[in-house]
């Protein structure tokens, strides 16, 4: 993992280094891509794991009805669809995402199934949230918070806009504690996926940027000390399967 320097206005995209102001739109590029098939390929590389990891997090959200949750980087609206029955129709759910295709791939797979209330749509950067101070029972962002270019500007934003008592649930992937299965993960992340994406989407590219991205990621105890840095307090975080996501709490008081 590589770290920022005070005076190095670059940032990483992968393994690459490029300047802080193109990452959001390299990375746009990346999910206007993959949008069409994301929840394929998201079944496929996982083996249908992400589904589990995604109702472990919702369960660990403890959610009552009429409470209101924002999603942050919500992409086709898996976590969406999974809080909706909880806060129910008195409820609200924010769906969000700072890009348009995953956000309208997402948005109308909802409709598809059925769903209006409780769930409104936005078009938002993470890092610049369009909310007042206070206004939501929970915040959750599942598999975005590694793309963000300023991740700590992020963490500030989704505390501000947390109710007093409410909290974060961050769900990334994280570092692999299993020393021993590293070689096999990394042959899979680096050999297997962008062979899948180029078959399943025809864009290898991209899925050898997010196979990079993962390894760029904060590991579990940095993200944790991230979240205290902005102001979220009794951070912690529940490792799943060997550590190859962990999910991360973060309380505003």
């Amino acid at each position: 993992m590589t770290t920022q320097t005070p005076d190095d206005d670059t940032i990483d995209f992968g393994y690459q280094r490029v300047p802080r102001g193109e990452k959001a739109a390299r990375v746009g590029e990346v999910f206007r891509s993959v949008a069409g098939r994301y929840d394929l390929m998201n079944d496929l590389m996982s083996a249908g794991l992400h589904r589990l990891w995604k109702r472990q997090t919702v369960a660990m959200a403890r959610l009552r009805p009429g409470q209101r949750v924002l999603d942050l980087a919500a992409g086709t609206g898996d976590l969406v669809e999974l809080m909706a029955p909880k806060v129910g129709r008195e409820g609200q759910v924010v769906m969000t995402d700072i890009n348009e295709a995953m956000l309208t791939e997402g948005r109308n797979r909802l409709i598809d199934a059925g769903w209006l209330r409780p769930i409104d749509h936005a078009q938002v950067n993470a890092e610049h949230l369009p909310f007042a101070s206070g206004s939501f029972d929970r915040v959750t962002i599942a598999f975005g918070l590694r793309n963000v270019t300023d991740k700590e500007q992020a963490l500030r934003e989704m505390r501000r806009v947390l109710k007093p008592g409410g909290f974060a649930l961050v769900l990334e992937f994280s570092q692999l504690y299993i020393k021993a299965l590293r070689p096999v993960y990394d042959a899979y992340s680096f050999q297997v996926l962008p062979r899948m994406g180029k078959l399943v989407t025809n864009d290898a590219d991209s899925y050898r940027y997010l196979a990079e991205s993962i390894r760029m990621h904060p590991d579990q105890a940095t993200l944790r000390d991230m979240m205290l840095g902005a102001g979220l307090e009794d951070c912690d975080y529940t490792n799943m399967s060997g550590g190859v996501v962990a999910i991360h709490r973060g309380y505003r008081y």
